[in-house]
């Protein structure tokens, strides 16, 4: 190539018209010299670079190009030199361009004028994706960051082809294959279309894990320790036995650690290897163990310890002498990393203030079998939180923020309160409680003090319900609004409206539900911080409904025959500091007006008149579950409640013993018989009426009018008292996997016997739980497998009373799908057991009907908690004799 330059050297200018082109490119270090006519100057002569134009179409402007190029007027360049071959380079490493070429344009003197040609490299138009789920595509664009308008060139297709591959390849898909082609857009200038072929073939499954010199340890303990790689069993559902290579170098660590908990701490693995069998694209893995010796636990002494004592110490260490070595229990109870809350040495020391220290177990001496421990300890100074900001918080105000945060600035320094915090936070609702992020910033271990900055997310606070449907012999209609982070401070201000004012933490709910036989309409209000200075919860709310009774002969609402029910009620809550702050002590009032007007059935036995529901309602409840929730990982809930009315019975002077006589009819005369309901809801012969004093009573209608003064008298005022129970544990299995475990309790009494219990409030068991409309303060209690309210006690003629004891016990294991703020979605298998009774008499806590499946359940910030069950139900309904089989579930919003 530099013979060739020579001899261009030899040229003389023929005619000076005529265009001179000089190409320069790079191969190699090497520079290529082309000329459309062939011109002599001297090498390495030196010319002043008059003027650099852009040749060809480009998207850029021609002066930034140059710019970028490094070239500029009036320097001085050698050609073929250095100048040109690093203006190349410069304009290379933009990667914008697909090639770049200078030419001669004009020699006057020693002046050179350059013509810069470009071709731009292509823009994206459209992304397509073939060989994997539609769903999953908008995936890929997203993490390639595939956007129309990108630069496409040999690294975009590189880097998106082994992302694709490896992700696959992680996936299982281990002969996963990727194809990328780029094809010219006709309709647009410069730009194509990609076409992505994904094959991603068979799923590459472990065949067989073979052991190799274990005596001590069980091949089958063995392979349970390996938590992600498994080998092909039909009957394991959670784990497959796809192999992903740094999950198998993670299990070979924990197959050491499973030799570490029996004692054998100089287990180690020799060797091992993974060989692909391509025909049957299956996988053998073998795996060569030394287990070495078993050990024990020697003398521990603990050093550089003051603020606690050796045997304060050891209590939490756990570990004694004599006791079977096990390195992975000791490094747990020095510091557990799985547990941020757990009760180890370090989190002693952090706790209470000592955010710089550090515990170490050191191997002083090993005799025999024996070996001797010492617990180093570093307490170093208190520390103390300086400066606390949040971040993030675009919509909710600071201070309903900052009421929450148990790290105060000045307090001495406690990680049991960070992680309190952060549950704290994620429980307001009004953030992803996955994303919240407490960052330390300017630790300064000389002055003793922290800056904690909780970084956090905004998610939708506010959602809406709309529902529509068919039944009751209508369409039901449901809309429902709430908005869980309301300001009412800013209700006047204009400028707060977007659409409404927000920030405050306060939560409005407005509900209506309607269709032709009632309507039903609700307002409530919350504010969890009343006054504005202690976690005192204030809520109030007010709802009305009216009810038609059916025409049998039209299938029409009877507007003359109407049930209207007023419901006000007033709590209050306040966190409690004693026990310890996670208790919540609850009060509330609550009234309703139940008026009748011409509306016969068998709940009330009088059709026109009032009823009335005064009650008061005491709760106490502890909860520590967190962090998110939605899907809690962690903590429990516990709860007891009674809800009592005033003890009328005591003081307004009705024998309610002699008041039930009056309402019994003898029956002297079968003929013409009518079927009448009695307090208790069963059917009563009539034919002529004798009241109690044995007259002979006119008609039926006299009769029933008789009935009814009886019993609005009996119901004017409702009396009874209603205690319920429920404890909710969450317990974190392994990895994600969530084990939540529950039971309830409810108990309807009354205080007067002679009274009798009160056919309202009452317990119906069965179904999906769901709080349709009911006129008489009923619990729908969930117990899937079974139609709704269908395991509740029946009278003398099928008619549901409802229960007056219920206990239900529930088990589930839950998956988490995805946690993101935009949607979270978790799968579930659940047990569960229940039953309810007529009365106590009846009750037997081991008669109950039992019911298994699974599930989904989908939480969206604008609509809630969404979901679907499949149930079996393994015991029969009552009065059936088989058992009930599969039900399907939908479910809105968290039922138990």
């Amino acid at each position: 190539m530099e013979k060739q330059v020579n001899k261009l050297n030899n040229f003389l200018v023929l005619n000076t018209s005529i265009k001179i082109a000089l190409t320069v490119l790079l191969f190699g270090g090497f520079i290529s010299v082309k000329a459309q006519e062939r011109v002599p100057f001297d090498q390495g002569k030196k010319y002043i670079l008059a003027d650099v134009a852009i040749v060809g179409e480009i998207s850029f402007n021609s002066q930034t190009v140059v710019t970028f190029s490094g070239l500029q007027k009036g320097q001085q360049i050698t050609i073929p030199g250095e100048e040109i071959s690093t203006a190349i380079k410069k304009l290379g490493k933009l990667g914008l361009f697909d090639e770049i070429s200078f030419y001669v344009n004009k020699i006057e003197n020693d002046s050179i004028y350059l013509d810069l040609n470009i071709v731009e490299l292509p823009k994206l138009n459209e992304v397509k994706i073939v060989g994997v789920k539609k769903s999953k595509t908008e995936a890929l664009i997203k993490d390639n960051s595939l956007n129309k308008g990108k630069v496409v060139n040999e690294n975009l297709v590189t880097t998106t082809k082994n992302y694709i591959e490896n992700k696959y390849k992680k996936d299982g898909y281990y002969n996963t294959k990727v194809n990328i082609n780029t094809v010219k857009d006709t309709a647009t200038i410069n730009q194509v279309n990609m076409l992505v072929s994904v094959d991603k073939g068979d799923k590459v499954k472990i065949q067989k894990i073979d052991f190799v010199g274990n005596t001590k340890l069980s091949d089958k303990t063995l392979s349970k320790a390996m938590k992600d790689t498994k080998q092909k069993n039909i009957l394991r559902v959670l784990k497959v036995s796809k192999f992903i290579k740094e999950k198998y170098k993670a299990d070979l660590e924990k197959v050491i650690a499973a030799y570490k908990e029996k004692g054998y701490r100089d287990a180690r693995i020799i060797s091992d290897s993974v060989t692909y069998n391509k025909e049957k694209n299956l996988l053998n893995i073998k795996i060569n163990v030394e287990e070495g010796n078993k050990y024990y636990f020697g003398d521990i002494k603990f050093l550089g310890n003051t603020i606690y004592t050796d045997q304060g110490l050891s209590q939490i260490l756990g570990v004694k002498k004599g006791d079977t070595y096990n390195g992975v229990l000791l490094e747990k109870r020095i510091a557990d990393k799985s547990k941020p809350d757990a009760e180890d040495i370090t989190n002693l020391y952090q706790n209470n203030g000592y955010l710089f220290s550090n515990i170490n177990a050191v191997e002083v001496k090993t005799a025999n079998d024996t070996i001797d421990f010492e617990i180093r300890v570093t307490e170093g100074p208190i520390a103390y939180f300086n400066k606390i900001t949040v971040v993030g918080n675009d919509k909710t105000n600071d201070r309903v923020i900052y009421r929450e945060l148990r790290t105060k600035p000045g307090e001495i320094y406690s990680k049991d309160q960070l992680v309190r915090t952060i549950r704290e936070i994620g429980q307001l609702g009004f953030f992803d409680p996955e994303a919240i992020d407490p960052k330390f910033k300017n630790v300064d271990s000389g002055a003793g003090t922290v800056d904690i900055e909780y970084n956090l997310v905004e998610k939708g606070a506010s959602q809406i319900e709309l529902q529509g449907g068919y039944g009751g012999g209508g369409f039901i209609g449901t809309l429902g609004l709430s908005f869980n982070n309301f300001s009412a401070r800013n209700l006047l201000k204009k400028d707060a409206y977007r659409p409404l004012p927000m920030g405050d933490g306060q939560k409005v709910s407005l509900r209506l539900q309607a269709s032709t036989f009632f309507q039903t309409y609700s307002v409530s209000f919350s504010e969890p911080w009343f006054g504005g200075k202690k976690p005192v919860s204030f809520s109030t709310s007010i709802s009305y409904s009216k009810q038609f009774l059916n025409n049998f002969i039209t299938q029409r609402a009877d507007r003359t025959k109407s049930f209207d029910i007023l419901t006000l009620s007033v709590g209050i809550a306040k966190r409690l500091t004693v026990p310890d702050d996670f208790f919540v002590l609850s009060q509330s009032v609550s009234y309703q007006h139940f008026a009748l007007n011409n509306y016969n059935t068998g709940l009330f036995t009088f059709g026109n008149g009032t009823s009335r529901n005064l009650a008061y309602t005491i709760g106490l409840t502890r909860t520590s579950k967190g962090v998110n929730p939605i899907f809690p990982t962690y903590g429990s809930e516990f709860s007891v409640s009674a809800k009592l009315t005033p003890p009328y019975s005591l003081f307004n002077g009705v024998n309610y013993a002699t008041l039930s006589d009056q309402r019994e009819y003898k029956l002297t005369n079968t003929t013409d018989r009518l079927n009448v309901p009695d307090a208790n809801g069963n059917i009563v012969n009539i034919g002529d009426f004798i009241d109690a004093n044995g007259n002979k009573v006119a008609n039926f209608s006299q009769a029933a009018a008789d009935i009814s003064k009886v019993d609005q008298k009996k119901y004017n005022w409702q009396e009874y008292y209603k205690v319920k129970f429920k404890a909710d544990w969450y317990t974190k299995l392994y990895g994600k996997l969530v084990l939540r475990t529950l039971t309830e309790f409810g108990f309807l009494g009354a205080y007067n016997q002679d009274r009798g219990v009160i056919p309202f409030e009452r317990f119906y068991l069965g179904g999906d739980g769901l709080a349709n409309f009911a006129m008489d303060g009923r619990e729908n209690i969930q117990l899937r497998g079974y139609p709704n309210n269908s395991l509740t006690p029946t009278n003398d003629r099928g008619d549901q009373i409802g229960g007056t004891v219920f206990n239900k016990f529930s088990m589930e294991i839950r998956y988490p799908i995805t946690l993101k703020a935009s949607a979270s979605i978790y799968a579930l298998a659940f047990m569960e057991a229940g039953s309810a009774y007529s009365d106590f008499k009846s009750y037997n806590p081991f008669d109950l009907s039992r019911s298994a499946g699974a599930g989904i359940r989908i939480f969206m910030p604008a609509f809630g908690l969404l979901g679907i069950d499949f149930g079996h139900g393994f015991d029969a309904l009552p009065g059936q004799s088989q058992p009930n089989g599969w039900e399907t579930h939908f479910i809105i919003g968290q039922q138990f």
